[in-house]
């Protein structure tokens, strides 16, 4: 039996204790399935720091070139506030994305019918979303340079991050959106600033070019970032795959988080180009929420953005269809079946906790495998 290689970074703050939920599935798909997936953990963010004053070891940067697939916690707290800016814990997963080329963020936001409810939105707004966004991960203002805080010497400083994308960089995420479109409902919408931004402009006119010359039979349309955060808000279901930049991605997939009633709901994957060779790409998934250090060691947080990381790595990295599709309905079916974490509590529900979220998921996921 072949074996699958997953490297575990869970970090700082919540991240241990959702990462300890999938580690029991993980369990559940050697017993029922000889999937053959091995695990190894390591240290990343403000644990990494306290441990070996990087964000990210030399160490288990190899780990990472090495493993099939990465499964990543969250990073960050309060604790490391004062830490100098290039040994902040986020630094730890900027540095991954960037050494291992993960260039497409993919961020999904899928309402399940139990959590319609939960949403701020009116039920017959959100009830049935089902949208992916495709980051670019690797370039625009988080990497641009100069990036600097410069003295002018007059009392005055002057910050400085650049925005900067070259046609290869758009090109691959262009390709990367539409080939995901073609698996769903086949319209791309890109977002960006051209009215404003110089990379804008040019982002338009590379997708628009991709579009024309390699995906004509896929609708696309063009949409300014800041309309298109509006727009999630009054009418998200007219979306289907939505491309855009680094930071414009950022903020757009926090929106499309929140319409669906908590940021403990959604996962991501963030991918590299496939090796022509092996026929594999380098690939980390996380939950979109952060470390939350306010409620980190209590047992409260909700494990199920983990879990459907989880579910994600399943389909991207290892073609496992049928295996993610169960992970998937075993959630929808825990969900329905009343039981909630505290963020997305509501009233006729049980409370429950982290362990035991996953608990349910991990009964309903061994039921569905033995189906």
């Amino acid at each position: 039996m072949m074996t699958t290689k997953l490297l575990l970074l869970p970090g700082d703050g919540i991240g241990l204790e959702t990462m300890a939920e999938v580690v029991k599935l993980v369990a559940v798909m050697n017993e029922a399935t000889n999937a053959g997936f091995e695990t190894e953990t390591a240290l990343v963010g403000g644990s990494a720091y306290d441990d070996c004053g990087k964000p990210v070891s030399d160490a288990t940067m190899d780990l990472a070139m090495q493993a099939d697939a990465i499964l990543f916690g969250a990073v960050g707290g309060s604790k490391w506030d004062g830490v100098a800016y290039d040994l902040r814990p986020e630094a730890g997963l900027l540095r991954l994305r960037k050494d291992m080329e993960l260039f497409a963020n993919l961020r999904p936001a899928i309402c399940y019918p139990a959590l319609a409810g939960s949403s701020s939105l009116k039920r017959e707004v959100i009830e049935g979303l089902d949208i992916l966004i495709v980051r670019e991960l690797t370039g625009g203002v988080y990497f641009g340079e100069p990036k600097e805080i410069i003295d002018l010497g007059n009392g005055q400083k002057r910050a400085i991050d650049t925005q900067v994308y070259e046609t290869y960089e758009i090109e691959r995420i262009a390709r990367a959106a539409f080939d995901l479109a073609r698996t769903r409902r086949g319209k791309v919408t890109s977002m960006e600033k051209r009215n404003v931004m110089k990379s804008g402009l040019y982002w338009n006119e590379v997708v628009t070019r991709i579009h024309r010359d390699e995906h004509a039979d896929l609708e696309l349309e063009h949409m300014l970032a800041d309309s298109g955060g509006m727009q999630l808000v009054r009418a998200p279901k007219q979306f289907d795959v939505i491309v855009t930049d680094n930071l414009f991605g950022d903020m757009l997939s926090d929106i499309a988080a929140m319409l669906t009633g908590s940021l403990g709901m959604l996962p991501s994957a963030s991918l590299g180009a496939v090796d022509a060779k092996t026929g594999k790409r380098h690939a980390l998934y996380e939950p979109v929420h952060g470390s939350a250090p306010d409620i980190a060691g209590q047992g409260i947080a909700n494990p199920l953005a983990m879990i459907a990381s989880l579910a994600m790595c399943l389909r991207y990295s290892f073609a496992m269809i049928a295996e993610a599709d169960a992970l998937e309905a075993a959630v929808a079916e825990v969900l329905g079946s009343g039981i909630r974490t505290g963020d997305i509590m509501s009233d006729g529900c049980r409370k429950i906790g982290t362990a035991e979220m996953g608990d349910a998921v991990r009964d309903s996921f061994r039921k569905k495998l033995a189906a």
